[in-house]
């Protein structure tokens, strides 16, 4: 560049965006490493805050102990392990500010996590003075139960003592001879030094026991309004609970009934496209009712935290409650749109769609959606089917082809759908085969609204003809004028050939 070469400028330019390149990767690396550093930070008081949230958990345990002796024996030891644990606090106070000056650092570099960290951190704290607390409680339960029975302890040997001796006053000999005499008074002024020294030892007792009373009487205040403050404490959980119970049945029992009252007024009313509509407004208002589902089932979970187990209503079962009412809703708007398309389209009456649907429900009476193959065979006789009486091992091949039609894969029940539909196909091959054969008829009466029986001899066998004259009506014009040789085929038609 000094030299004064070709293009300086062009070099010059190139130099300083490599230098800021560089200097800019080195800045982000600098960076790059203090986020490491404060991760590393991050996360090293973290595994310390959990460590010593482990060791104060356990410790928690162990201050929280509600034995303290069952004799003079079993509280020394009790007394002994408490002292070491109090050495253990001692020991881990270091640990514990370490943890409180960590955290203190990553506040003051504005770590991330600084919600989580002081979150944590008053958790720590509390639970840290919580056990300072409960340890120094359970010193003094210790020491007051050392001392209690330690008193016992004298009080028995003192009772013995004086048990022992007062047996031996009581005796009132005197001896017999003077060799006996000498003994029972050398006995009876050791007994005198005794008692000297056992004064002593009751009067230390009597004065313990009094220290013991005086220490109850100066706690019991404390004590009754520990107690009572439990109470307290208790009737407020019995009361929450006991409004929460009201709450829960109260929005429960509603719920059913809305759901009985619902399932109710599912039933058919009206015509098709009514009944469509007002199953389309309901479903609207099942779904909105999900909501209070969801709200009672919230109320159920609140209660078994609260380990009230002697629930009257179960969530599960208006959650399958509801859940039945919503697919048999559905069912009913598949059915009612089949039909309506089936009255549209192909044109079964509205009467004959009613008739297959208020039998299927007469065999369907809890709303099922569903009819077992025995059911869906009685359903067949009472729309008029033709079929024969059988043993139950008897095959019975007409009714088998229609379960082919609509349970092909044996489930063992026949579906309002696909009962719906094999009656919408049979209705609609009934329909097409009465006209063919109304038609017939009426080429045969070369287009009159009723057919002789000469008319019927030129293309029917004389069983057919004397058939249908047997079943025929008289036609009848719609001035109700009779025809002597006329017979109504179009009645004829629709009575035999209609199913």
């Amino acid at each position: 560049v000094s030299s004064g070469t070709f293009n300086v400028e062009q070099i010059e330019k190139k130099m300083d965006g490599v230098n800021e390149r560089f200097e800019n990767v080195q800045n982000l690396t600098v960076a790059h490493h203090e986020k490491l550093k404060e991760a590393f930070a991050l996360f090293q008081f973290f595994q310390d805050l959990d460590t010593e949230e482990s060791w104060i958990q356990e410790k928690l345990l162990r201050v929280s102990s509600q034995d303290y002796g069952r004799d003079l024996q079993s509280v020394q030891n009790l007394l002994r392990k408490h002292r070491r644990l109090g050495g253990e606090l001692l020991a881990h106070k270091d640990a514990v500010q370490k943890v409180l000056e960590m955290a203190e650092i990553l506040r003051d570099k504005a770590a991330v996590g600084q919600e989580e960290i002081q979150k944590r951190l008053a958790q720590f704290v509390q639970h840290w003075e919580k056990l300072k607390e409960l340890d120094k409680a359970r010193g003094l339960r210790l020491e007051e139960s050392l001392q209690f029975l330690q008193f016992l302890e004298n009080v028995e040997e003192e009772e013995a003592w004086i048990s022992e001796k007062e047996a031996m006053v009581a005796r009132g000999d005197s001896g017999d001879t003077l060799a006996a005499t000498e003994n029972l008074l050398k006995k009876h002024e050791a007994l005198d030094t005794d008692f000297a020294i056992h004064k002593t030892r009751v009067q230390n007792v009597c004065v313990q026991g009094e220290d013991i009373l005086k220490k109850i009487w100066k706690h019991l205040p404390d004590a009754i309004k520990e107690r009572e403050h439990e109470l307290q404490k208790e009737e407020a959980r019995q009361v929450k609970n006991f409004e929460m119970c009201q709450e829960f049945e109260q929005n429960a029992s509603a719920f059913l009934q809305w759901i009985q009252e619902t399932r109710s007024l599912l039933k058919e009313k009206g015509t098709l496209e009514s009944q469509l509509e007002a199953n389309k407004r309901k479903q609207k208002e099942i779904q909105a009712m999900k909501r209070q589902l969801t709200k009672i089932e919230d109320l159920g979970d609140n209660m078994e935290e609260a380990l009230i187990l002697d629930i009257k209503y179960s969530t599960i079962g208006l959650a399958q409650q509801w859940d039945q009412l919503h697919q048999l809703g559905m069912r009913m708007q598949h059915n009612l749109e089949q039909q309506i398309q089936a009255k549209d389209t192909i044109g079964v009456s509205e009467e004959t769609l009613k008739e297959f649907s208020t039998t299927y429900k007469h065999f369907d009476e809890n709303l099922t959606g569903r009819l077992t193959h025995k059911e869906f065979r009685s359903c067949l006789r009472g729309l008029n089917y033709y079929l024969p009486m059988v043993e139950d091992d008897e095959p019975e091949p007409r009714f088998q082809k229609f379960l082919d039609a609509v349970d092909p894969g044996r489930k063992g029940y026949v579906s309002l759908e696909d009962y719906t539909s094999f009656l919408i196909d049979k209705e609609s091959e009934n329909i097409k085969t009465s006209d063919d054969i109304e038609s017939a008829f009426q080429a045969l009466a070369e287009g009159k609204a009723y057919i002789t029986k000469e008319d019927m001899k030129q293309a029917l066998t004389p069983e057919q003809v004397s058939f249908c004259t047997v079943h025929m009506q008289q036609y009848m014009d719609p001035r109700g004028r009779g025809h002597p040789a006329g017979y109504d085929y179009v009645g004829f038609t629709n009575s035999y050939f209609g199913n």
